[in-house]
């Protein structure tokens, strides 16, 4: 029997090696011949089908060896080599030298986003579990090294919000993995732990974080209207990327000329201002400009855990309340009586009768800011241009127009293909206008419904997770001094 699976192997590895070989050893048509074999002979048998089969396989693997190794070294030479010589000049004009992408471009990108995921998950450990505000804190000038100074500030979650909005209204434009990592962590995260990529991750809210010194309360209402700020941000940033605008969050990006150490004065004094208002007013562009964080709030609104105050009960001492420089610690709100339904069935009506009113209102401005928004393409400016200069509204032309029409492109073409944006730039801001409307509606919904709270706690929606609470938390202190350990803040008792 093992005579004759050794032949079989024999047979099999002829064939593998790619040659139509008959195998040196057949097995024997009556198979009880090879059970008659005594032990003696059988193992000599076995070692010579054996001795046959090396010396008939060998030359087959050889060969294929050798092939494989050939055709490496063509390719690997083609590769090298030009597929197409280069023309000769007679004026002496000499071909520029190749430029080939750097090997450590992927490589970067890959360690991004293990750094960005590594983060993630230090920031939601240190705000859930060790409730520590020293180790956020050493997060945070961390960020501010690596994304910030050492990656120049790219790619950053906050733009990536436009390659893929580019990517779902653009089939020509392929989205890197990398940008699509660091758009959907933060996201991932806030729904599961809150918004710990504001606490301690984002360089940009990061280089704020560290340069507040006295923060000042700002009046709640104040707050709530500068709040629908990042809302029209987040809609221009997606009309502009779907319409092939530019990416607008990046242009005005407050921050990054700090992080290149270079770019345009504006940008600089605009980055410079917002420094120093957020010495007073703790960060500005993260609470009142932030597009992204929109979406990072709506997660954070449903995330399955979320930073607590208070490790058991809440002795409403309003430490908390005083420590938060971003408003976002919600008082307790005691029950004083029920309210007559009659009263809050009136008002809940008059405000879903006013939400069409506000839809309307959003539609009606989106439509008339149709030319503003629809100038921002390049294709149109260009249009618009070219036709003033034809109706002799302006004397000279301009670089781009100049080489427009040495171009030989008919005018009909530009004028339709800036229409059609035109058109798109249109429906786009009327849909903008009505969200922006259906959202002010909804806000002022929630606004009045009157939520019943006991203790003081954090709201899910604007807290950034940045465990500065926690370390004036009494009952934090009693926690931390029974568990053997010693906390990281000192608390005045009021």
């Amino acid at each position: 029997m093992r005579g004759e699976r050794t032949a079989r192997r024999t047979g099999a590895g002829v064939l593998f090696a790619g040659f139509n070989v008959r195998p040196a050893v057949r097995p024997p048509a009556d198979l009880s011949s090879c059970r008659a074999k005594t032990s003696s002979e059988a193992p000599n048998s076995v070692k010579g089908a054996e001795n046959e089969a090396k010396s008939t396989r060998t030359p087959g693997l050889c060969c294929v060896l050798t092939l494989t190794i050939v055709v490496v070294i063509v390719a690997c030479a083609t590769a090298s080599a030009e597929r197409f010589p280069q023309p000769e000049f007679d004026s002496g004009y000499q071909m520029p030298a190749q430029a080939h992408p750097s090997a450590w471009g992927n490589a970067w990108e890959y360690l991004d986003v293990a750094v960005l995921a590594g983060a993630l998950v230090t920031a939601s450990y240190l705000a859930l579990k060790w409730r520590r505000r020293k180790g956020m804190f050493a997060l945070t000038v961390f960020s501010i090294v690596y994304f910030g100074f050492w990656r120049r500030g790219c790619i950053c979650p906050v733009g990536s919000l436009q390659n893929v909005v580019l990517a779902l209204t653009d089939p020509g434009y392929t989205l890197p993995l990398s940008a699509l990592a660091f758009f959907v962590l933060p996201l991932g995260f806030a729904l599961y732990c809150g918004r710990t990529f504001c606490a301690g991750v984002c360089p940009l809210g990061a280089i704020q974080d560290v340069v507040v010194v006295k923060p000042v309360r700002m009046p709640r209402w104040l707050s709530h209207a500068l709040g629908t700020i990042p809302y029209l941000y987040l809609g221009l940033a997606v009309l502009f990327a779907a319409g092939g605008a530019g990416f607008v969050i990046c242009r005005y990006d407050p921050f990054v000329s700090f992080f290149r150490m270079s770019g345009e004065l504006s940008r600089l004094v605009m980055g410079g201002v917002l420094l120093v208002l957020g010495m007073f007013v703790a960060r500005p562009y993260c609470r009142f400009l932030c597009p992204y964080g929109v979406l990072l709030g709506w997660m954070s609104r449903f995330s399955k855990r979320h930073l607590t105050i208070t490790p058991d009960e809440c002795v409403k001492c309003r430490l908390c309340e005083d420590s938060c420089p971003f408003d976002a610690i919600r008082k307790p709100v005691e029950d004083e009586g029920p309210e007559p339904r009659a009263a809050g069935v009136r008002r809940l009506g008059m405000l879903l009768l006013l939400i069409p009113v506000f839809v309307a209102a959003g539609v009606l401005a989106g439509g008339w800011a149709e030319g503003a928004l629809s100038r921002a393409h390049p294709k149109v400016r260009l249009s618009e241009r070219i036709a003033r200069e034809d109706a002799g509204e302006v004397p000279d032309g301009t670089t781009e127009s100049e080489t427009f029409r040495q171009m030989k492109t008919p005018l009909s073409a530009l004028h339709e293909e800036a229409e059609n944006i035109w058109k798109r730039f249109l429906a786009g801001g009327r849909t903008l206008g009505g969200l922006l409307g259906l959202a002010f509606g909804l806000n002022l919904i929630g606004l009045s419904v009157r939520w019943k709270r006991f203790d003081y706690e954090p709201d899910r929606g604007a807290c950034l997770s940045c465990a500065r609470c926690i370390s004036y938390c009494p009952r934090e202190h009693v926690r931390v001094k029974e568990q053997g350990g010693t906390s990281d803040g000192v608390f005045r008792v009021p």
